[in-house]
């Protein structure tokens, strides 16, 4: 038996006035998902616990089998463990986005969370700069991937309020600068981030361009090293992971996954669709689980651009889908958990708490699913996984 898991990172949304009342899935064109669903075990699966932020971090740990409230200590030492920075039992890691803040009449609004979705060969030199510029003794930064950076801190603070940039939209900064023990220390890098960057040559030829400025850093995610135990060790399976971010690498490197980098990949609409679901299937000639992670939807919603998420839903479905599932036809048996992480309405550009739709195909069993795969579908077929991390045994045992 092989088992996928494709993750779609906040596909699921809020019913839009702009759509008579429906919800993306609900409008738009997806008839392989559609298909599926019909074939499929379908419901909704809390991700998010009680009382923890609804973060892509906190979610697809859960999806990946892992308990949130056990396992998470914070997103940037899961990004930390996918870059190879060695984290010490007293550090503290930070996601660095390279954000870009406009001034309204003399307040400073976060125009732009990803500096224009800056490419990872743009955001480099900025790193760079950084490290030459304001980089300390305990302090050092280390590039990641498009505008999602890292900032470790050798034994620094833990006990402080940071807030994710695409969390505030439009709004002004003033209002979620850091808070508690260590957010002196971290406020003054991003001011002096704000220096270094002002009239850089970097940004001048961003400029010229027609592209957005990187104006500061913004830091937030932070946490210590995590301990968990391999997905081996718990599931008795060999098992790979596909991703354009770190955040997702990561939990895999812990969980002792193979990370495997698709060309063109890019975290994006614009990623390499038919190369993740390619990739995939050639991970499992050697192993027995992939996990496939898509971040465009969410992308999307964090513009607020409704006909962007269209793009990302379709391409899901008639892109990846198709040749995932092309690939998959020259195995025997096999099972697909098709999952979303969390919502992320567009109207509200953020992410919601939500349980969210979800569906287990079988190639060799066939279920009473349902006609159009939504929120509210999946809702009404009354099968709800409440604790999130238990849904990769629906998969793997067949518990369905």
């Amino acid at each position: 038996m092989k088992y996928v898991v494709v993750i779609a990172d906040g596909m699921a949304d809020y019913p839009i006035s702009e759509l008579d009342g429906k919800t993306p899935l609900e409008a738009f064109e997806k008839p392989i998902i559609d298909s599926l669903a019909k074939q499929a075990l379908c419901g909704i699966v809390k991700t998010v616990p009680e009382n923890m932020s609804p973060g892509s971090d906190v979610a697809n740990l859960s999806i990946f089998g892992y308990d949130p409230t056990r396992f998470f200590s914070g997103r940037a030492p899961l990004e930390a463990a996918s870059m190879g920075v060695d984290m010490g039992l007293g550090d503290v890691a930070f996601r660095c986005n390279l954000v870009t803040l406009r001034d309204n009449g003399g307040k400073t609004i976060m125009d732009d969370y990803s500096a224009g979705h800056i490419t990872t060969d743009e955001a480099e030199p900025f790193i760079k700069l950084l490290n030459e510029k304001i980089s300390k003794k305990e302090v050092s930064f280390h590039k990641g991937v498009s505008y999602r950076h890292l900032m470790l801190w050798k034994n620094g603070k833990y006990s402080m309020k940071l807030t994710p940039p695409h969390d505030i939209p439009d709004k002004e900064v003033s209002e979620f600068m850091p808070s508690g023990e260590g957010a002196d220390f971290i406020t003054e890098l991003m001011l002096e981030s704000q220096k270094v960057f002002k009239d850089c040559e970097i940004n001048k030829n961003r400029k010229r361009l027609g592209k957005k400025e990187v104006s500061s850093i913004w830091l937030w995610g932070h946490g210590k090293k995590p301990s968990m135990p391999t997905f081996s060790e718990k599931f008795g399976l060999k098992g790979a992971v596909i991703s354009a971010v770190d955040l997702i690498f990561g939990i895999g490197v812990l969980a002792g996954l193979k990370p495997i980098k698709v060309k063109g990949a890019t975290g994006y609409i614009d990623t390499n669709f038919e190369g993740k679901a390619v990739e995939a299937v050639e991970a499992l000639q050697s192993n027995d689980i992939c996990f496939i992670h898509i971040e465009a939807c969410d992308e999307a919603s964090h513009e607020g651009s409704l006909e962007k998420k269209k793009v990302g839903i379709q391409a899901i479905d008639s892109r990846f889908l198709k040749t995932l599932l092309n690939g998959l036809e020259q195995f025997d048996d096999f099972r697909l958990l098709f999952c979303i992480d969390h919502p992320t309405p567009v109207k509200l550009k953020v992410h919601v708490a939500d349980p969210v739709p979800f569906f287990v195909y079988d190639n060799k069993k066939q279920f009473r699913g349902v006609d159009s795969f939504s929120e509210k579908s999946c809702k009404n077929s009354n099968f709800f996984v409440e604790e999130g991390y238990k849904l990769i045994n629906i998969l793997l045992n067949g518990d369905i």
